[in-house]
């Protein structure tokens, strides 16, 4: 069996398995089975999905780290706004990440899913000259249902 240690100082966030978790002081942790975790920058808070990009990674970052449900209805609000993306893009290779994306994500290999929606959120911010966003305050998991748009 293959175990992560991580060391998480005060104030980091992580979620596990769909729990938040803030941590107090400095810890170091070992996850020594299979989990469903992001930490730190990886984490992002709902109000930070403000550009096309970012309101792609958050409803895959929801299908990896929320409920059940919460995670269907990620993984089917990310299928619409990766579409949506890939219609109003040009650059061909922001489609072929985000389309890779999507069948990983769709294949329940959300983590990697986040990696390739990563590099598009960083190209994005390239050409739009933006900055990185904020790391969660709160609970990063969505407070209510996406709304699905007509």
């Amino acid at each position: 069996m293959s175990t992560l240690v991580l060391e998480m100082r005060p104030g980091d966030m992580m979620v596990v398995n769909g729990a938040p978790i803030r941590f107090r002081n400095r810890v170091r942790i070992e996850l020594a089975a299979k989990a469903r975790f992001l930490f730190g920058k990886q984490l992002m808070a709902p109000e930070a999905a403000t550009t096309p990009a970012r309101r792609i990674y958050f409803p895959l970052q929801t299908a990896y780290i929320g409920t059940e449900e919460e995670r269907r209805r990620g993984l089917a609000w990310a299928r619409e706004l990766i579409a949506e993306f890939q219609q109003a893009t040009t650059v061909v290779q922001m489609r072929t990440l985000l389309e890779e994306a999507l069948a990983l994500a769709e294949a329940d290999d959300c983590y990697r899913a986040l990696r390739l929606a990563r590099r598009v959120m960083q190209h994005e911010a390239e050409v739009l000259g933006l900055p990185p966003p904020e790391p969660p305050r709160a609970d990063p998991r969505p407070a209510r249902e996406p709304t699905p748009r007509s």
